[in-house]
Order: structure tokens, then sequence, then C-alpha cells
């Protein structure tokens, strides 16, 4: 791929990155519900995007090819909690917390642990769509998931393919 069709790319993912998790966080806001919307869905994407980041620090990898990931991390802690809030479960938001602040630091821990995670990423990825389906599936009701939100995560996860 040429290097300038690579840089748009790149950039282009971190823009749409930049806004991807907000058309869902509006839909959340203005139906004030999270129905149809997994919480097991949001912690497996969580815990992927965690992985990941600390995986690119860890071995010091250009900020480049890892910038959107705080960016998607942020916008999904504020997802997450609006979700909790909705669905009256905001008190497991500490549960939650200690628990992925607790992960980070065991990541590092060893050489295999980090490459071990990383390694599921894929895994937890695609197990975090299925069970966003399965919710769908569950409850016969869309909710307030937002067809944009996974239609930017589509494109940027094309990109990315292109890109590497």
């Amino acid at each position: 791929m040429a290097p300038a069709l690579l840089d748009v790319a790149n950039w282009s993912t971190c823009a749409v990155c930049a806004v991807m998790k907000v058309p869902q966080v509006a839909a959340v806001l203005a139906a004030r519900s999270a129905r149809g919307l997994s919480v097991g869905s949001l912690v497996l994407e969580l815990t992927g995007f965690l992985v990941f980041l600390k995986y690119q620090i860890y071995y010091g990898y250009p900020l480049q090819t890892y910038l959107e990931y705080p960016i998607l991390i942020a916008q999904d802690v504020v997802l997450f909690l609006f979700i909790l809030h909705f669905s009256g479960n905001v008190k497991q938001a500490l549960l939650y917390t200690v628990t992925f602040v607790g992960g980070w630091y065991m990541l590092a821990l060893h050489k295999w642990i980090m490459d071990l995670a990383m390694n599921l990423c894929t895994l937890i990825s695609a197990a975090s769509k299925f069970a966003q389906l399965r919710c769908l599936w569950q409850t016969k009701d869309s909710g307030q998931v937002s067809a944009l939100t996974w239609a930017l995560s589509a494109y940027t996860s094309a990109s990315k393919l292109l890109a590497t």
C-alpha cells in the first residue's frame, strides 16, 4: 500500500475513533435508557482495548500506532457509566474500576502474561460483539444500540486491516 494511503488510513481511523461512541452515548442519553445494550459486551470491549493499549506501551510502539485506543477507552468508560446508571447498577462501577486497574498492572507482571493477553485480544473482541448480539436476541429489542457506532467500528477495523 502506498505510504500516503497508509497515512490517510491511520489518521482517518483516529478521526473516526474520536467520535465513534458519541452516537451511542447520545442515543442512551436521549432515551434515558440502556435497553438492548450489553454490559458484558462493553466489559469485554474495554478489556480488549486495555490489553492492546498496555501491550503497545509495554513494547514501546510509536504513539501513532495506538493513539485511538486511549480515546476509545475514555468514550467506553463514559458509555459504561451511563449504562450502569440507567440500569440502576451504578454501585458496581467501583468493582469494575478496581478490576480494570488491577488487570492493567497484572498484565505487565510477566512478559508471557502480556503476550498471552495480546494473543487473546481477537477472541475477546469477537466475544464482545457476540455478547451484544446475544443481548439483542434475548431482549428482542435493539433499544438504544446505535447502528452508526457499529458502522464506524466496522470502518476502523477495515482501515486497520489495510494499514497493517
